[in-house]
């Protein structure tokens, strides 16, 4: 899918990506929308509420993995800009005709403690497309609800 935006549209959300310090800034329309929890949580609950916002969006964000590129792709964004995406997630979206922008490229996205690898990476691992991501991303993100809601 072609972007419908111009090249100051995109730049105007990557500079606001690290102007706000948050994790993801989604264009689509005139006004950008500012993204703050980290990992896939704030995709999921898009895709899931409000899947008209990801429609034909341009997405400004500082770390892409595997499952982030599943459900952006689910969702429809036209066009994508990360600071940093791993090598899964790229290809990712290149088999769906989307060319990812991005300032670096890693094997793999690494958990918050640096430990190892991000778990929802682990969980797409083995996915071939992003309707096989979505049924692990959800229990994940289900078993994350469920964890925080019994304290």
């Amino acid at each position: 899918m072609k972007s419908a935006f111009s090249p100051s549209d995109t730049r105007r959300a990557i500079d606001l990506l690290h102007a706000e310090n948050c994790s993801c800034v989604i264009l689509n329309g005139s006004e950008p929308r500012i993204f703050r929890e980290r990992g896939v949580k704030d995709l999921f609950r898009l895709l899931h509420e409000e899947p008209e916002s990801l429609r034909g969006a341009f997405v400004a964000d500082k770390v892409v993995g595997k499952g982030a590129a599943a459900l952006m792709i689910l969702g429809g964004i036209a066009g994508l800009y990360a600071d940093v995406i791993s090598s899964a997630a790229a290809g990712l979206f290149r088999s769906v005709g989307i060319e990812p922008q991005y300032a670096r490229e890693t094997p793999h996205i690494i958990n918050r403690t640096g430990t190892d690898i991000c778990p929802v990476e682990k969980l797409c691992a083995d996915c071939r497309t992003a309707e096989e991501c979505l049924p692990p991303i959800t229990a994940f993100i289900r078993g994350r609800e469920a964890a925080t809601d019994g304290k």
